[in-house]
């Protein structure tokens, strides 16, 4: 059997709804038989799509890959807000929703494109005093967050089934997806959360092709040593 510290490179994973990214990491960690593996760019246990993982001498790199524009899909639902701001967590408030124009929800969304700041949610992996918030928000406590600087390259609304919406974002790193759905939720007068997401793209890296969690758990370690990207190959696909 192949031994996992003789790989190093990068592992496009197709993460399933209902995991978080350490579950992937730790499963990736047993199909390959290595240690060393990272993640870039955590994708919360709702979302699906593109997990990149850092195997070996691929881990100096994690950060060069994290810093990366990316695109994702989902769809927000209007009239329900949660205390997570997505569908995992508790409605707290309803609201209706009225019958909203395709103009009104573009000029909603146009509002935040380009740059902006984005208050990080409680429910996030963000550290005040070394405690993550998510732990914080677990025992009922609020605190004060620092406003973060997020760009907004581009967005689609792609469909309206109201109180639904489709839709496409592309932005800089450290953007929380449920955070746009609950500010232009806020901006329509209704409130939303986000339902549903998908990562699609990373930087020049594409969910199209990655392998799956059932291929990470039912293949052998070669066959998926096989899969993954040599860091000359990276370079190269990243035009460095």
């Amino acid at each position: 059997m192949r031994q996992g510290t003789e790989i190093d490179g990068v592992l496009l994973v197709d993460k399933a709804s209902g995991m978080t990214s350490h579950d992937v990491v730790a499963i990736t960690r047993r199909a390959l038989n290595t240690r060393k593996i990272g993640h870039c760019g955590t994708l919360d246990p709702l979302a699906t799509g593109l997990l990149i993982l850092t195997i070996g001498r691929g881990t100096k790199i994690q950060d060069l890959l994290m810093s990366e524009d990316k695109e994702y899909i989902g769809t927000m639902r209007l009239g329900e807000l949660t205390d997570s701001q997505d569908s995992d967590g508790q409605v707290v408030e309803t609201r209706p929703v009225p019958g909203l124009s395709r103009e009104e929800l573009e000029a909603a969304f146009a509002k935040f494109h380009g740059d902006f700041y984005q208050m990080p949610p409680m429910v996030s992996a963000i550290k005040k005093d070394g405690v993550p918030l998510y732990k914080l928000a677990r025992q009922g406590k609020t605190v004060e967050r620092e406003p973060r600087f997020v760009h907004v390259y581009a967005h689609e609304i792609q469909d309206v089934r109201l109180p639904e919406v489709d839709f496409r974002v592309v932005c800089s790193k450290g953007f929380y997806v449920r955070t746009y759905a609950f500010d232009i939720g806020n901006e329509l007068g209704c409130g939303a959360h986000l339902k549903a997401l998908r990562r699609t793209k990373s930087g020049r890296f594409q969910v199209d092709g990655a392998v799956t969690i059932e291929e990470l758990k039912n293949g052998t370690p070669d066959q998926l040593a096989t899969r993954v990207m040599s860091l000359p190959a990276v370079s190269r696909l990243r035009g460095a």
